[in-house]
């Protein structure tokens, strides 16, 4: 994997999710590892049979959020500089700020849908920490719930020149009885760029 001129990893360049785990980011779990609250069982259920699937935000031209985002099957470019990581989305012409200067998240955010992001290097793996969710976002599209008290730690690791991944943590109490976890496999696409991808009224 190539290295920056500060010695960090490079993460630059443009990423796709091989494959992409959007339809449901539990499936490689074992039993149990995601063990719902009441609730959100309540809710997932609902959502699974498809029957609510036409509320999913984004097929209604919303945000993924995250971390729902790193498992769409579109590219992302990842701009990196030493206090800010800067990630574009092609998916509905998207973006994520992610900062590195020391600064703590906000103890009383806006809530949005991507959250506030910062970050820092835990030796070659970048950790960034996540929060202030709007609770509207699915988790991915078979309908895992979140909440606006949901922390997302996505943890960033390039293997080589070719291949990162992205391991994403959800702690989300009012939904989950424990935190749990799930890896997405990334590509560099190494010819070629981003294009325009605009979502109106879902086409």
């Amino acid at each position: 994997a190539p290295r920056r001129a500060d010695h960090q990893p490079d993460l630059t360049g443009i990423w796709n999710p091989e494959p992409p785990k959007l339809r449901d980011v539990t499936r490689d779990l074992k039993p149990g590892e995601s063990q719902m609250q009441p609730g959100a069982e309540a809710i997932f259920n609902q959502r699974k049979t498809g029957a609510l699937s036409a509320q999913d935000p984004d097929a209604n031209c919303l945000p993924q959020g995250v971390p729902k985002i790193d498992a769409t099957p579109a590219p992302f470019k990842i701009l990196q500089e030493p206090e800010v990581v800067v990630f574009l989305y092609e998916a509905f012409d998207q973006f994520r700020q992610v900062f590195l200067d020391g600064r703590e998240l906000p103890k009383d955010p806006n809530p949005q849908w991507f959250g506030y992001s910062v970050g820092k290097w835990d030796g070659d793996t970048l950790v960034i920490q996540s929060s202030g969710f709007n609770g509207r976002a699915w988790l991915d599209q078979v309908g895992h719930p979140s909440s606006e008290s949901m922390r997302v730690t996505e943890r960033f690791h390039r293997i080589d020149f070719g291949h990162m991944e992205v391991t994403a943590t959800i702690d989300d109490p009012i939904n989950y009885k424990k935190p749990w976890s799930f890896t997405q496999p990334l590509t560099l696409l190494v010819d070629g760029d981003l294009i325009e991808q605009v979502c109106n009224e879902n086409n």
